[in-house]
Parts: structure tokens; sequence; C-alpha cells
């Protein structure tokens, strides 16, 4: 249909997708663009190792750096939407099967040499847990190795280094993931990179080329130059000119596959409308006299922290906390 706005996949892999957003204008399609950006970095909801306990840590390492580095490492959220409920819905004390996911890490060196310890070690526990809350049906909902450390058994993913040990050392810990977006943690980003670009000639000229001598070997055209074509040399400059196409690039971490930010990120998108649409459509009408007879309830947005912050709990986000607690909250 001419004139519908339109995606046109160029590229998928496994951990990358590359497509055109065409038909849409300045207005809407700069802000739309960089909006889909901004959502698929902030708003799309992962687990990440929230809190870890640690039992015995002899190796050279402080405890908190260990938790640290196990707090960054990219877990399979496949389904995570329906797969587990964020900390604040559920009624646990601390955690249980329905809002955490429990990862082990048990690995002692033996032998006069060095073993690297992995994201391989971390084993997703099974067993029941005492706390159990609510009874809920989100463990059944959950994807093949919900939780598990991405590329884990995967010859062709390298795993994550944790640390080094040597003969007479040990690692035991227990770690808790949760569910949560980017916006509370860094951890949380189903995404490592995510970028746009429009109008590659240049043609609207919302970008000034400096340069010394050659303009054009000074700022090489980038490689979707070819899908528009060239200007001319005598060609008029286009004061109402519109970009009307954008070429997005979004390269995932893992946790969940490119199709699925993506449709994520359009899902919260009209999520965000909807719930700003309603808002607008709950004010009451303004009284001869200019004052107003209700006001607007914002409405509570899936993703983002509410409620007090407790101990150990998600979206602390100021610094360690003590090591007397019951864990390291990441």
């Amino acid at each position: 249909m001419p004139g519908e706005a339109t995606v046109r996949i160029r590229e998928l892999k496994k951990d990358r997708v590359n497509f055109v957003l065409e038909n849409v204008d300045l207005a809407g399609g700069t802000s739309f663009a960089n909006s889909l950006r901004r959502v698929v970095m902030a708003d799309v909801p992962t687990v990440a190792i929230d809190m870890v306990e640690i039992e015995s840590n002899t190796t050279v390492l402080p405890d908190e750096f260990i938790a640290h580095r196990l707090g960054m490492i990219p877990l399979i959220s496949t389904s995570c939407d329906e797969g587990i409920r964020y900390p604040r819905e559920c009624n646990c004390t601390s955690h249980c099967q329905y809002c955490s996911v429990e990862l082990q890490l048990n690995i002692t060196c033996t032998d006069d040499t060095t073993i690297d310890v992995t994201s391989n070690h971390l084993d997703v526990y099974t067993g029941e847990q005492t706390d159990a809350g609510d009874d809920g049906d989100e463990p059944s909902k959950r994807g093949e190795g919900f939780g598990m450390p991405v590329g884990k058994n995967d010859p062709s993913v390298p795993p994550v280094l944790l640390c080094k040990i040597r003969k007479g050392q040990e690692l035991k810990l227990k770690c808790i993931a949760r569910k949560g977006i980017a916006k509370e943690h860094a951890k949380w980003s189903p995404c490592s990179a995510v970028a746009f670009e429009y109008d590659p000639h240049n043609k609207l000229r919302h970008t000034s080329h400096w340069f010394e001598q050659d303009e054009r070997a000074e700022w090489p055209l980038s490689e979707n130059a070819i899908e528009e074509d060239a200007p001319r040399e005598d060609e008029p400059f286009d004061f109402l000119a519109k970009p009307e196409r954008f070429y997005m690039t979004v390269e995932t971490v893992g946790s969940l596959k490119p199709r699925d930010v993506i449709f994520k990120g359009f899902e919260e998108l009209q999520t965000k409308l909807a719930n700003l649409i309603h808002g607008l459509k709950s004010t009451t009408e303004i009284e001869t006299n200019g004052r107003m007879t209700g006001h607007v309830v914002p409405i509570a947005q899936t993703g983002w922290g509410q409620g007090p912050t407790t101990m150990n709990g998600t979206g602390g986000g100021g610094g360690w906390e003590s090591p007397g607690a019951a864990g390291w909250s990441v």
C-alpha cells in the first residue's frame, strides 16, 4: 500500500539484524527510529544475576569483584515476559521459583594447574525453593535453557572468564537471577549496540562535512548509499525535502534473538503510546471558569522500579551492600 510505513529486513543473524524503515517522514521517522533505538536498549526485559551469596572464596579476587563480573554475564531470557515475574509483583519475602532463577557454582583446583573459571561452570538449580510465595504457572512457560549463561555448552561461543584459580583455591557461591530492564541497570539490556542512519548522501545537509582537500575521500559514503540515488552536481537544494528511509542495525548480547528484541520493542512503544493516549483522555472537561475538575492518573509502566527499595532488592544501584548481609547485591 503506497505511503504505508514498512520494515524491510536486509540481514538477519543469530545476534544481529539490519533492516530499513521506509515511508516515514522526518517528524515521525526520526523520532520513531530513535524511540525504537532507546526502547530496545532500555525497556525490553531480560533476566540477569542480581544477588550473589558467596559461601567460599579463596581466590585472589575479592567477593564484590566476582559478584560484579557475574552480574554482567548475559543469561538466556526466552519467554521472559510470561516465564518470570518482576520481584515487586511477587509476594515472597526474598526470592522464589516464580520471580527468580537460582544458579550455582562450585569449583576447586586440586592439581598443579591453572583453572579458568568461566560462565560455563554456572549451573541452573532445578530443585524446589523453600519460599514459594503465591502459586503460579510461570516456570512452565519458560523456554529451553531459560536462565542459563549465553553460549553454555556451545563450542562456537567463548565463555565469559570470571577468574583463575590454582591448586588449593576454591570458589563456591549461589546466584539469584531476577527480571529487570536496563533503566534499572545495564546488565538487563538485551543489546550491545543499536544505531540508525538516514540520508547517506547528505542531500538534506543535516551534517556539515568539514574537510581539507577532498570531501569524498575524507568523508567516505556508507554502505547504505547504494539504497538511494546520488545527488547531481547541478541539483538545487530542496529546503522542503525530508528523509523517508532509515537504516537500523541492532546487535544483541545473546539473551534474546534479534527478531524478538525488535518485536518486543514495537510492543513496548505501543504500550507507551496507549498509556499516553489513555492519560490524555482521562483529563476531565474544563469548567466554564477554567478550573480543572479532574487530573491525569499516570499508569504504571511495566519494567520500571516501583515501591520502596529493600536490602538486596532490585533497583538499588547505590553501591555494594554490606558483606554481613545475605549476599552481594549486584
